[in-house]
């Protein structure tokens, strides 16, 4: 895979927020829905995703730099993995590794099992390791263990019935995705971490979220916000508009003589958070003008004198 500053088009001295800046434009600019029937931008787009999984991610970006991860987040040979393993050492998982999947590829359930043997042979014959012999070990429970999954925009906004994940020891389990899914939350998955000791119970595991940045929509609360590019003839003369929703798409009016920056809400279609209403989607309009010179608007625009159309002096910036 292509080196993911590279793809991303920064340096590897950039900074967080401009590779988050540059990953979203590009998002932008090869997302499916604006490319429809186009593979070559369809796998461009997976690729910036990728990208952006390893280098967007601080943790996963210093491992790259330190040559212990590939680009596809696999772990390179003679990395870091036996600095890591460890007992108690978190068992995190990449959830963008190039099989798809959000656990695939972790070297520490491994690790653990080899440790645990080596306690559970060191105490062998021992009450508790306290040196009576003749009973078996006292019953521990197990260790609790820590994953990562990535979820996408939507998924994490509008919540998500079942989300299938993989542990490293080959079980699978159905996750519930609530609606209103906040990047760092965490989901406890009782009884699903390391395997007790003398018959104690097992350990619980956790799955930190991690939510990816959406091309078009921007979350804030339980509002989600969108800007809406219009022609100039819409904004002028008024329109009714197909505008996307986490919910799907549905038609917005657009009222005549709307100026860039005005807002239009839609009641009820933001986010579905738990413990509180439903938000609304906040619409902004953002005038665009045509790619290419438009010599009839231009020569129209020529002859058109406007009245007491003043815009700078009403905004006060000029006296």
């Amino acid at each position: 895979m292509r080196d993911p500053y590279q793809t991303l088009g920064v340096t590897r001295g950039a900074s967080q927020d401009e590779i988050k800046s540059a990953y979203r434009k590009l998002a932008k600019k090869f997302h499916p829905d604006l490319n429809p029937g186009k593979p070559d931008v369809e796998r461009q787009f997976k690729d910036v995703n990728a990208a952006y999984d390893i280098v967007g991610d601080a943790d996963k970006r210093a491992k790259y730099d330190r040559g212990e991860i590939d680009a596809s987040g696999n772990e390179q040979r003679g990395g870091g993995f036996w600095r890591n393993a460890r007992p108690g050492a978190r068992a995190n998982a990449g959830a963008g590794n190039a099989g798809g999947d959000p656990f695939a590829g972790s070297p520490f359930g491994a690790a653990d099992d080899i440790f645990d043997e080596f306690i559970r042979q060191a105490t062998r014959g021992t009450a508790g390791g306290r040196g009576r012999r003749g009973a078996g070990p006292r019953p521990e429970r197990g260790a609790d263990v820590t994953y990562a999954l990535k979820l996408d925009f939507i998924e994490a906004a509008a919540g998500i019935a079942k989300k299938r994940v993989s542990f490293p020891d080959g079980k699978a389990l159905d996750l519930t995705i609530p609606p209103g899914t906040e990047e760092g939350a965490k989901l406890r998955l009782k009884g699903q971490g390391r395997a007790g000791v003398g018959g104690g119970e097992a350990g619980d595991a956790y799955v930190d979220i991690q939510v990816s940045p959406h091309p078009f929509f921007e979350r804030k609360g339980s509002d989600v916000y969108l800007d809406l590019p219009v022609t100039l003839q819409e904004a002028v003369i008024g329109a009714a508009i197909t505008v996307p929703t986490i919910d799907g798409k549905v038609t917005l009016r657009v009222p005549e003589n709307s100026s860039a920056g005005t807002t239009l809400r839609l009641k009820g279609k933001g986010i579905d958070a738990k413990g509180g209403p439903r938000g609304d989607q906040y619409v902004r309009i953002r005038i665009a003008l045509p790619d290419e010179p438009d010599r009839e608007l231009e020569r129209f625009l020529e002859k058109w004198k406007p009245k007491n159309y003043q815009p700078r002096k009403k905004a006060g910036l000029e006296s």
